[in-house]
């Protein structure tokens, strides 16, 4: 029950969040009136698109989170999700994670981290993760973006809160998923490895896979 519940809560925020994340643009003029915007768009009351794809793809998140995650971590990781989602969806269009949603989301996830015990585990798989990305941010900046160095500091924060294993598992299953796409790009698309790929989308699809499995 409390997992159908849940997963009608994600259907609810995907309705919400389809509008914000269009709200945001790929190279926009000027960030603060984009992030204005966005708000605005959290305000209005939305109605379900269709076919409902965000929606149903926010619900399954919600619902995988609340079927794996133990009751201490359930706010701070279905917030995550929500927050991820979030980001995955304007990554996936814009080629962008704003920081006006990454960082505060980091913030408040480790805010709502507090009570499981697991905070300062979960700051130190961070700062791990995010001088993990951030290597290779400084090896190869044409293949990889500041903002996913960025992501990595939400991402770490809930691996790390659940132990190595698991932040193993999102720190590679990250690398792992973005490299099979992007081959698959290369592949059917015919196009060179130069070809740009929205990072974020694998990083948090590494993140559920830590959650999930570990």
């Amino acid at each position: 029950m409390t997992i159908a519940l849940l997963a009608l809560l994600g259907f609810v925020a995907g309705v919400y969040l389809r509008p914000v994340a269009a709200a945001f643009e790929s190279d926009p003029a000027d960030t603060r009136a984009e992030a204005r915007r966005a708000a605005r768009a959290a305000l209005v009351p939305p109605i379900p698109a269709w076919p409902p794809l965000v929606e149903l793809g926010t619900a399954a998140v919600v619902a995988l989170i609340s079927w794996r995650a133990a009751e201490p971590y359930l706010v701070a990781f279905v917030f995550a999700g929500l927050a991820g989602t979030l980001l995955a969806l304007i990554d996936w269009r814009t080629y962008r994670l704003p920081d006006v949603i990454t960082l505060p989301a980091a913030a408040i996830t480790a805010l709502l981290l507090i009570p499981t015990g697991q905070v300062v585990a979960g700051l130190i798989g961070a700062a791990a993760l995010t001088a993990f990305y951030g290597v290779l941010w400084f090896i190869r900046p044409e293949a990889m973006g500041l903002g996913d160095v960025k992501l990595a500091l939400l991402i770490g924060l809930v691996a790390g809160s659940l132990g190595w294993q698991a932040w193993l598992v999102a720190g590679v299953g990250g690398q792992v998923l973005g490299a099979l796409y992007g081959i698959g790009v290369i592949v059917v698309k015919k196009r060179d490895k130069k070809t740009d790929i929205p990072f974020g989308p694998f990083m948090l699809l590494g993140a559920l896979a830590a959650v999930c499995l570990t």
